[in-house]
């Protein structure tokens, strides 16, 4: 400790009070430089290949929370319940009393937080404490915050580490301000929360205070310091997205940049991977379940692609180039990849190949592991006797991914993906969107505005029917008002008319299971025509006015996409019998969810895209709100009194 206060004193960098009290009152410190530190202190020692963490729970007793093994290829963790295996969409509150939508502490639990604050502080002064300075963001767009956990945790601390990078503090700038702070205290989920998982915003003037009282590293280390950069957006008027991006080149060298947006489980990850051939080399597009065909095209090559970033992209003012086209930057240092689809050897080699054999430690979660072997990603830990995690993942430094972009990258295709149910005759549901939809740039808006979680989430705790997850689809790790957010990114999409806006499901289409088929085939296509538009006759306004533009053929290196899955009413088992109910489910959706932003201050155009929605406009009607031109004066949009027009 005394080391840590003489470096940052000589850098005139002041720890919060409430910081400093415990870290210089508790048991013992040990201050962490480094991400193999971490490692190291995983297992109490690198001499130990196995380690439960657990705590004394008054009333309950010794709790063991966390097995950690030492692997070849890193750290692996497992913990003891199932549920604390994927994150708990409800583990949000807010203690403070700025403005926000969601619910204060004291409602959702029915006591005042401050106290809880000091017995949090009091439990954390009895520990041995780990602590480390970190940077939420990169490239210098973020802040700089300080992580304080028990030292037992330290698995969660290296988790923490590598998704927002660790800073020693002797390379800390002078007169750095600590903008943030994570208190991990897991006791109290038990004492105070019945087991669940809760973490605590606390916005004060100078610090947004995290109180993490669980372990597992999604609702806290990851989404928490999101919801961290979320705010700071808030103020200041710029959006961290919800978002994965690759560059994909073409056979024919066209570069093509996609932004893939869309509420956990809607395909982020999923689209750094690659096509995988059947053993005849052809490609299965999908099975139909009601009667086992398959139906399969032949792609001779598949283009190749960069990385840009796999879950949270940075849209701030300092990176725009103002020239029609949104600019983007990785908001992480690691990636926290599911791998749940990898169920083989040979599912991703590109995935197991950075993974198997790494030049740095890696942490594994919900994977299956012995000590001292080598965590495989297929390899899944049971929830129980034949029923596999749902939510395997491995966090991965972006320096272990190959071809990697690190700089700001331009946005020319935004799709957004929606995990879709069977739907039949019998069984109408919403998944009757088809390989993918051109949405014009209002009902893209939209979309993001209600940002349904889907069918089957594997990320998280829940009912598995459709949910919202919110405005951007961030709005669970948001702090503040949902309309400030609305509005962002609908100036966000007014002001980048040079993109295309899709719509992309995965896991179904129709009765057809496809996987995350759809969004890889249209990454093919749409890489290949490049700027080229699409022909006038290739595309119609689609049956439910929500899904934009359908279309009417689609080939891909002279191999034909049948239509069936294109427009799903074309399938006999869904009928427009089947199709209109679903359209019909998706409609009463979307006018539920969008009254929540029929607010005073939200923009006038804004109001008059959900209006058309709740009057159930046409694709038409909502293009004429915004068009979908690559050209058009802002005279056109009431909100906006500049003349600029963007050119191609």
């Amino acid at each position: 400790m005394n080391s840590l206060i003489k470096i940052l004193k000589e850098k005139n960098i002041q720890l919060p009070d409430n910081v400093s009290d415990v870290l210089n009152n508790c048991k013992s410190l040990t201050v962490f430089n480094t991400t193999e530190e971490l490692a190291e202190a995983s297992t109490n020692g690198i001499e130990n290949d196995e380690f439960s963490v657990k705590y004394d729970v008054p009333g309950k007793g010794e709790y063991t929370e966390v097995i950690v093994h030492r692997v070849k290829n890193g750290i692996s963790a497992n913990y003891t319940e199932p549920y604390m295996r994927r994150r708990d969409p409800g583990t949000m509150s807010i203690a403070d009393n700025l403005a926000t939508d969601k619910k204060k502490f004291s409602e959702k639990y029915g006591f005042e937080f401050p106290a809880l604050q000091e017995e949090t502080y009091g439990w954390l002064k009895k520990q041995d404490l780990a602590c480390f300075i970190y940077f939420a963001g990169r490239e210098g767009i973020g802040s700089t915050g300080i992580a304080i956990a028990p030292a037992n945790a330290a698995f969660f601390a290296m988790g923490l580490s590598m998704l927002q990078q660790i800073v020693p503090p002797a390379e800390l700038e002078k007169n750095t301000e600590i903008k943030s702070v994570i208190f991990v205290a897991p006791v109290f989920r038990h004492t105070h929360f019945n087991g669940k998982q809760v973490v605590v915003h606390n916005r004060t003037e100078k610090v947004h205070e995290l109180y993490s009282y669980n372990l597992y590293p999604g609702p806290s280390a990851k989404k928490g310091l999101y919801g961290v950069l979320l705010t700071q957006g808030e103020k200041e008027g710029w959006v961290t997205a919800h978002c994965s991006a690759v560059q994909s080149i073409s056979p024919y060298d066209n570069v093509t940049t996609f932004m893939h947006e869309g509420a956990s489980g809607g395909g982020k990850s999923e689209m750094h991977q690659h096509i995988i051939r059947e053993p005849d080399g052809r490609v299965l597009i999908g099975r139909n379940q009601v009667t086992g065909e398959e139906r399969f095209i032949v792609i001779p090559r598949f283009c190749s692609f960069k990385s840009v970033a796999d879950d949270m992209a940075l849209c701030h003012p300092s990176i725009q180039k103002n020239n029609g086209k949104l600019r983007i930057l990785d908001a992480e240092n690691a990636w926290f990849v599911r791998v749940d689809s990898v169920k083989e050897y040979g599912d991703d080699p590109h995935l197991e190949q950075a993974t198997i054999n790494p030049e740095k430690p890696l942490l594994f979660l919900n994977i299956d592991t012995v000590p001292r072997s080598t965590a495989l990603i297929w390899d899944h830990i049971q929830d129980e006797p034949g029923k596999p995690c749902p939510n395997p993942r491995v966090i991965l430094p972006r320096n272990n991914v190959k071809n990697i972009v690190n700089q700001p990258v331009s946005v020319d295709i935004r799709s957004f993906g929606l995990r879709t149910p069977v739907c039949s005759k019998e069984n109408p549901s919403y998944g009757i969107v088809g390989l993918f939809h051109i949405l014009p740039p209002a009902l893209a808006w939209l979309w993001r505005l209600v940002s349904p979680r889907g069918h089957n989430n594997p990320s998280i705790v829940g009912t598995g029917a459709m949910e919202s997850e919110g405005v951007g689809s961030y709005w669970p790790f948001a702090t503040g008002k949902r309309v400030i957010h609305a509005n962002m990114l609908l100036d966000q999409i007014i002001k980048t008319p040079r993109t295309t806006f899709t719509l992309v499901p995965n896991q179904n289409i129709g009765v057809w299971k496809v996987g995350f088929k759809p969004q890889l085939l249209m990454r093919e296509y749409l890489t290949r025509r490049g700027v080229a538009k699409l022909r006038n006759d290739q595309y119609q306004p689609a049956r439910s006015s929500l899904l934009g533009y359908e279309l009417n053929y689609l080939t891909i290196e002279s191999s034909k996409i049948p239509t069936r899955f294109l427009k799903v009413y074309n399938q006999l088992e869904v009928g427009t019998e089947g199709y209109d109910a679903g359209a019909e489910i998706l409609q009463e959706f979307f006018k539920k969810e969008l009254q929540k932003f029929w607010k005073d201050d939200l923009y006038k155009t804004g109001k008059k895209i959900i209006d058309a929605c709740l009057s159930s406009a046409t694709v038409e009607d909502y293009n004429e709100i915004v068009p979908m031109s690559y050209q058009y004066s802002f005279n056109q949009i009431e909100d906006y009194e500049q003349s600029t027009v963007y050119q191609e």
